[in-house]
This record gives C-alpha cells, sequence and structure tokens, in this order.
C-alpha cells in the first residue's frame, strides 16, 4: 500500500550544514503555508487508503497541535499502521507527546545529529544529550517508544572520541532506529559555502578527513550490530521489526504521495516534484488552487538498481535488467563494490562507503 508524506519547511533556525527547503520565515508567511498545504491536500483525489503517513521538514514538531489536527483529518487514516513526525530535540512537550499520541503519531525521529555540545554549537544546534534523553522519556510515557535518532558522521571537530560518545548515548537511550548520515559539503548550505572559500566559520577549518569520516561510518556498523541494531539500508540501522515502513517504499518502488513545498510523488509510472521555492508555492495554491509541479517517467530499471541497491538484503535484477547492466555489474563485482550471490546483488563493506559513486554505474546506461 501506499504511503504519504507531508512537508512542513519552517524551522527555529537554519543548521549551517543544512540544504534543504526549509528555514526561518516570518509568521505570516508560516500561516500562508498552513492554509495552502490544507488547501493541496483536501483536493487530492485518494484512489487508495495509505498504509503510512510521513511529516518531514523543516520542523513539523513546532506544528501548532490545531494545524496538525486539521492535516491529519485531511487524510484517510484508517489504514495507517506507522505515523511518524520529525521532531527538532527540545521540541517535545508533555502536552504536545500527549496530543500527538492522540492523533495516531506512533513513530518520531529526533534530528539529533550529534551528543557533543561542541559539535551541535558549531552546526547551530542549541539543545544538549540531556534534552534528547527528556525527549525520549516524555514520549515513552505516552506509548511513542518508537523512536529513530539521527546521527552524522564527519561533522567538524569531531573524533573517533567525540564520536564514540555519542554512540554511547544511543545505547544508553536503548533507541530502536537509528540514521548515520556521512557528512557532505554542499554549496548550498552556509558550512558548505565557508569549507569551499576556506573559512573558518561554524567550524570550516575543523571539517575531519574522509578517512577518519570513514572510519566513524564503519565503527557505527559494528558497534550498533553488536547493539542488535544492524544496517538495514545504507544510512540506516534498526532492531529487527522497527524498520521504516515508511522510507522502505522510497527503496522498494512503492507509490507515495507528497504535499507541501518541494514534496514528490510516485505513482509507479510517473514522478512528480512539488516546486522548492516558497513564494512560488504559495502563490500558484493562492491563485490557482495547486501547485507548480515538474513530472519526468520514472526509468524503473535503472531506479531499482540506483536505489534497491542501497538495501542491504540487495536486489534480484530482471532476465531484462542483467541484459541492461551487465557490464556495469560486471565492474562492480571485479573491483570488489559488489556482490553476486546466487543471482541476488549486494553491496560490499566497501561498496557502501563509495555506494554514491558505485550506483552511479547504474544512470543512463
Amino acid at each position: 500500500m501506499a504511503g504519504v508524506y507531508i512537508s512542513y519547511p519552517f524551522c527555529l533556525q537554519k543548521c549551517t550544514y543544512c540544504n534543504f527547503s526549509s528555514g526561518v520565515y516570518p509568521a505570516a508567511a508560516q500561516r500562508r503555508y498552513e492554509a495552502a498545504l490544507l488547501t493541496e491536500i483536501d483536493h487530492h483525489r485518494w484512489g487508495w487508503r495509505p498504509e503510512t503517513l510521513y511529516l518531514g521538514g523543516g520542523t513539523p514538531s513546532q506544528m501548532e497541535l490545531e494545524v496538525l489536527r486539521g492535516v491529519i483529518a485531511c487524510i484517510p487514516t484508517e489504514s495507517l499502521v506507522e505515523s511518524t513526525l520529525e521532531c527538532a530535540p527540545g521540541s517535545v512537550t508533555a502536552e504536545r507527546a500527549t496530543a500527538w499520541a492522540a492523533m495516531g503519531i506512533n513513530r518520531v525521529s529526533l534530528g539529533v545529529q550529534s551528543f557533543v555540545t561542541q559539535e551541535l554549537r558549531r552546526t547551530g544546534r542549541k539543545h544538549t544529550a540531556a534534552t534528547v534523553e527528556s525527549d525520549m522519556s516524555l514520549l515513552a510515557a505516552v506509548g511513542i517508544t518508537n523512536v529513530n535518532i539521527d546521527l552524522i558522521a564527519g561533522l567538524p571537530g569531531q573524533t573517533t572520541v567525540s564520536w564514540e560518545a555519542s554512540l554511547g548515548w544511543i545505547e544508553q537511550l536503548q533507541a530502536p532506529h537509528v540514521s548515520v548520515y556521512i557528512f557532505e559539503i554542499d554549496d548550498d548550505s552556509a558550512l558548505g559555502r565557508e569549507a569551499t572559500l576556506g573559512g573558518v566559520r561554524y567550524g570550516a577549518e575543523f571539517l575531519p578527513s574522509e578517512d577518519l569520516v570513514a572510519d566513524c561510518y564503519e565503527t557505527a556498523v559494528e558497534r550498533l550490530a553488536r547493539l542488535g541494531i544492524p544496517r538495514y539500508e545504507v544510512s540506516n540501522f534498526a532492531r529487527p521489526g522497527f524498520e521504516s515502513r515508511h522510507n522502505l517504499k522510497y527503496w522498494q518502488l512503492e507509490p507515495y504521495v507528497g504535499f507541501g513545498l518541494d514534496a514528490h510523488s510516485f505513482d509507479g509510472v510517473m514522478r512528480t516534484n512539488n516546486t522548492d521555492d516558497l513564494d512560488t508555492y504559495l502563490r500558484t495554491m493562492e491563485e490557482h488552487g495547486g501547485p507548480e509541479r515538474g513530472e519526468v517517467r520514472a526509468d524503473t530499471e535503472e531506479e531499482h538498481f540506483f536505489i534497491g541497491l542501497r538495501l542491504a538484503r540487495g536486489i534480484e535484477p530482471s532476465a531484462k535488467e542483467w541484459l541492461r547492466f551487465g557490464s556495469a555489474i560486471e565492474r562492480s563485482v571485479s573491483a570488489g563494490f559488489m556482490k553476486n550471490e546466487g543471482g541476488r546483488l549486494r553491496l560490499t563493506d566497501r561498496g557502501i562507503l563509495i555506494s554514491n559513486d558505485v550506483l552511479q554505474e547504474f544512470v543512463n546506461v
């Protein structure tokens, strides 16, 4: 069954490494966006009943409870088995947690990034490890125990010692799901621009080496596995049964519909995306009752490799895909980046470390 993604692109502050279509906007723009979002969802024709709901951003945990209730009320919820809310640490209160649970939210993703105060301050984040611990206690008190914790390997000033400290908090908090993202310099972020220019703001002069970042990632893989949290996707680790059912839809090429700024949709054939410009989104919604969208026909064979190979279990190519991608497969297997196990392909540990480069082999073939 399909999933629903809702974009809420508003934050209290813009993180130095962030390149998403999110940020700090005037309250008036926020109110206009909420009205436009409700209109977009309300005008959608539901040809199916969603199985998963994911509210991302931005910081949807900052959404006023009345607004959030209105958004969820526009969605058919009778078949939902997983409803995820992205939360910034420190945005969880007893009142909000109670209300979220009552609305059907049963999974929360905390954008922790690090448990080390100095690393957090360089990114513009204001929370502490104690904040995260309090948030998880508040969520558990209302029955929300399916919690993901985001970590970033490669933050300015990060060391193997500080990374081990962050992983130690995962063990202490007993999180059932962890996302580990390797920091990549992006020119669209404040930190990325500073690093590219050779500056020192935002800790750009303290960015760790690629080798150290790779070591941190491999340490996470080993330590999380020992905790019973194995990797099931390049950046995602979970205790059995706690894998993100919504995100699996992306990697398994299952359908989903997205609403709001820069939201994407896939019906199994066509991929569509809303504009990533807030002013354009608001204007087109208010003038035409619908967002400005781009559309492209999906190459599902190509995507089966480019997206599906991110999963630890790999993929089983069709006969047609073996013919089309045979040379690329042979190169990756020969180089030790991929394994062919009785017709099932999966990335090796070495291949995962450079997965973006390996997967590019299957684009435009």
